[in-house]
């Protein structure tokens, strides 16, 4: 299950740099082209534009770095009652609902409809992410308040 899960992981991540990179490309050529050219001093459309073309490459970059980390990435798969670690897709109780997680290293916050569940990625920025790390199967969490219901 982690395999296609990862492989869905990648072709998200590839769609979404595909888009970005198209209207990062389509910033700029706005932020070069001769027609936003200032008219006067109070006009800042060319200025605008460049601030929206930075901005723009550099969330490129950051995703065409995801999309090299989870090229190489493996997920190892784990029993049920070892430790969470890294690579470790767990379903907790929270609020009477069962969610999933997975402990990725980048793309944080990312959610994957996949078989049916919906995972959010978590990465080692997240507090979560950091209370989730060595807690076991049936162990819980009084902030947020969740109980750990599998560990895979």
């Amino acid at each position: 299950m982690k395999s296609r899960l990862l492989e869905q992981i990648r072709a998200e991540l590839r769609a979404s740099l595909e888009r970005l990179s198209k209207a990062a490309f389509e910033a700029h050529a706005a932020a070069t082209d001769p027609g936003s050219k200032a008219e006067g001093k109070y006009d800042t459309r060319s200025l605008e534009a460049s601030y929206l073309a930075a901005g723009q490459a550099r969330q490129v970059d950051e995703l065409a770095a995801a999309v090299r980390i989870f090229e190489t990435l493996s997920l190892p798969d784990f029993e049920m009652d070892d430790a969470i670690d890294a690579g470790a897709l767990v379903e907790v109780e929270l609020n009477g609902e069962d969610q999933f997680f997975l402990l990725v290293p980048t793309s944080g916050g990312l959610l994957i409809e996949h078989d049916g569940m919906e995972i959010t990625l978590l990465t080692p920025d997240s507090a979560l992410y950091r209370k989730l790390m060595g807690m076991r199967y049936g162990e819980s969490l009084d902030q947020p308040s969740l109980r750990i219901t599998e560990v895979s």
